[in-house]
């Protein structure tokens, strides 16, 4: 079970939302290498970047951030960047540049043979995030809800050759509320691909939690607030996962 800190780039700066509202934003380091190496050092095996000006302008806004977090970072810990990523250009940009993995969200479900070249084009550097509410998928920095449903969007980009999805339950997101387990193993079960589930990690009961329900399919977490919070140890937790995992 891969333990993933997130580090959202806001102007330049690491900070963490609650539910994606921008003007709900907790700056928790104003040196993103910094908190990338912070967790690198603490046992991280892989790093989630979101760049949240992007997501909301459509482009790339914090290249300059990303480009020294993986310059920090180097080779041996893979990076999954998402965030504005709405062309094939700037997927081909980022991983040229070092991104491991293209996470694609909202062109996904309004683009989907955008979706579909760039599996094309980058087989195996294209994940997935569905950010659904009550099993309903949401675009567009979270701001409108659609009729499509997790599963059935799963199973669809599935076939267009995702390496995995990271699935979000919004209404949780930034709130410490525990992961949706439900939901999360149910699209793991629909899907022959990894899930990595996101949305309210709160502390070391739902990596236990999460550790039960692995050979379901889920391959990781993205850890949030609960880590620069202080109500998740990092290291302890991905060590316990480790050991629950062996």
């Amino acid at each position: 079970m891969l333990l993933i800190p997130a580090i959202d780039l806001k102007d330049g700066h690491c900070v963490r939302l609650v539910q994606g509202d921008m003007k709900q934003a907790t700056t928790f380091s104003e040196n993103p290498t910094d908190m990338a190496m912070q967790w690198v050092n603490q046992g991280a095996r892989r790093l989630h970047l979101v760049d949240l000006n992007g997501a909301f302008a459509g482009k790339p806004q914090n290249f300059s951030a990303i480009k020294k977090i993986i310059a920090s970072v180097g080779d041996d810990v893979p990076i999954q960047l998402g965030g504005g990523i709405r062309d094939l250009d700037t997927i081909e940009k980022y991983i040229d540049n070092g991104i491991r993995y293209i996470i694609i969200g909202t062109a996904a479900v309004k683009n989907p043979g955008f979706l579909k070249e760039a599996c094309s084009a980058f087989g195996g550097h294209i994940i997935v995030g569905l950010d659904a509410k009550d099993g309903k998928v949401a675009t567009d920095g979270w701001s409108k809800l659609t009729g499509h449903e997790v599963v059935d969007l799963g199973k669809k980009f599935e076939g267009y050759g995702v390496e995995s999805i990271i699935y979000t339950d919004i209404g949780r997101d930034g709130m410490l509320s525990g992961i949706n387990i439900e939901a999360t193993v149910k699209l793991a079960q629909a899907l022959h691909i990894p899930v990595i589930a996101s949305g309210g990690l709160s502390g070391i009961e739902d990596i236990k939690k999460l550790c039960a329900i692995e050979d379901e399919g889920i391959e990781g977490v993205i850890c949030g607030r609960a880590i620069y919070s202080g109500d998740l140890d990092f290291e302890k937790a991905q060590e316990l996962a480790d050991e629950i995992g062996n």
